[in-house]
This record gives C-alpha cells, sequence and structure tokens, in this order.
C-alpha cells in the first residue's frame, strides 16, 4: 500500500469515528431531551387542538384521551400539576364537588393557555358529581384519590324537558382510571365518592362545533323505563339536582 493510498484510507477511518461520536452525542442529546418533547401535556394539547378543529372525531378523542392517561405515571402527573399544594385547604362542600384550577408549569412547546380547561375536582365521602348530561363538550376524567362509583349513559335524544339515555357503564372507578364523555359516547355520568375524599384530574373541551356548550342535570331516580333498554329522564334545575344528589344517603 503507498503512502497515498494509506492516508486515504486513515482519513476515512477518521471520518467514520467522528461521525460515530456525533452520533452517540446526537443520542444521548435527544435522550435527555425526549421526556420533554414526547411528554404527556404536550400530546395532551395536540389531542385537544385536533378535537377543536375537526381532525379527529369526539370518540377518537376520547380513545386518545384514555390511552394517554394508561401510559402515564401517575406519580409524575401528581409532581406536575402539584396536587398536594392544590388540595391544601381544599373546602369541602356539603352537598356536590368543589373544583380547583389546574396551572402547568412551564414546557417547551406547550403553551401557557392551553385549547382545554384544567381542573382538580375534589369531594367527600358519600357526595356526588351529580347526574348530567352535556351538549357541544367533550371531558376526560382520571381518578387520582379515593374511589367512585362511576355510572355512564348514552344520550339518545332530548324530548322537550327529558333526556333519552341507555345505561352504558357500571363500575368502581380506582386511582388511575379514567373515563371520559363526548356528544357521541357516553354522555351522560355521575359520580359518587366511596372513600373519605376523591379527586380527579379533568380536562374539558369548551363551544365544539362553533356551539355553546350545555349541561342537562337529571334526575335518575325519577326515569321512566320505555322497556326497549332506554330510559326516559327528567332534567332538572341545578339546585334542586344538587340538593337531591349531591349528597347520596344510603
Amino acid at each position: 500500500m503507498d503512502r497515498r493510498e494509506f492516508t486515504k484510507q486513515l482519513l476515512t477511518t477518521v471520518s467514520s469515528f467522528a461521525l460515530m461520536d456525533s452520533l452517540l452525542a446526537f443520542n444521548a442529546i435527544e435522550k435527555n431531551i425526549k421526556p420533554i418533547t414526547d411528554h404527556w401535556a404536550i400530546s395532551l394539547q395536540e389531542y385537544c387542538s385536533d378535537l377543536k378543529i375537526n381532525a379527529i372525531t369526539p370518540i377518537q378523542w376520547q380513545q386518545k384521551i384514555e390511552e394517554l392517561y394508561c401510559k402515564v405515571d401517575l406519580e409524575e402527573l401528581l409532581k406536575f400539576i402539584n396536587f398536594e399544594n392544590l388540595v391544601k385547604g381544599f373546602e369541602y362542600p356539603e352537598y356536590g364537588v368543589s373544583t380547583k384550577p389546574v396551572k402547568f408549569p412551564i414546557l417547551q412547546g406547550l403553551p401557557e393557555n392551553t385549547v382545554f380547561v384544567k381542573k382538580i375536582f375534589g369531594m367527600k365521602k358519600d357526595r356526588a358529581i351529580i347526574p348530567h348530561g352535556h351538549s357541544n363538550m367533550a371531558s376526560a376524567h382520571l381518578l387520582l384519590k379515593g374511589e367512585m362509583h362511576l355510572r355512564h349513559y348514552e344520550k339518545i335524544h332530548q324530548e322537550s324537558q327529558n333526556l333519552i339515555i341507555k345505561p352504558s357503564i357500571d363500575t368502581i372507578a380506582k386511582v388511575g382510571e379514567s373515563s371520559s364523555i363526548s356528544d357521541e359516547k357516553d354522555n351522560v355520568h355521575w359520580f359518587i365518592a366511596h372513600t373519605e375524599t376523591a379527586f380527579t384530574f379533568d380536562v374539558i373541551m369548551l363551544d365544539l362545533n362553533q356551539k355553546s356548550y350545555d349541561i342537562h342535570n337529571l334526575d335518575i331516580y325519577k326515569s321512566e323505563d320505555l322497556k326497549n333498554g332506554t330510559l326516559k329522564v327528567p332534567i332538572l334545575d341545578t339546585q334542586v339536582a344538587l340538593k337531591k344528589y349531591g349528597k347520596h344517603h344510603h
């Protein structure tokens, strides 16, 4: 091998090592960046933005959010939303539920004002998020603490001051489990706390389809069985519904 050929091979080898070092360095940086660029809050913002512009359907949004919640490390989420600070001095109402807004820390790629509303909902044992349905809304609920009796119903349609609904879910929800609602799936829900306290992290999308959202409180105990798997349920005034369903009596 002459000197020229030797020098050429040497330069090639040096270049290869330099390229390898660059790739290793890039991978090391990428590994450090990944927890930020792939953060669940950024994915949440993307899914909600897609729903807002109808790039995905409400059912697809529900699926994506619930899949995301299954992957989220609960301890990391609690720290991210500063849960311990949020519940300090939390006021539990005698009827129903109380809420506090959640503020995300600064995160590259996440706008300060997210497209979704974010809150924690908290209540004492036997208190309830009263049975209600929605219009032009979607929301997802992750149980952070405690245990709840969770019921869902499909909203079939509205008749004057009644909703026609069909039972879809009846379960005991535990920490780390989630549920969601939209106009297309499991629209009506009802939570009753089974433990001394219970909290959910809620992501709420309002005024979908460029229409104002609405909420219908329901008198489930006065429902009429239509004998076809559906129930005809009266719509209640908020204060009346809260008095009747905000505190569960055994």
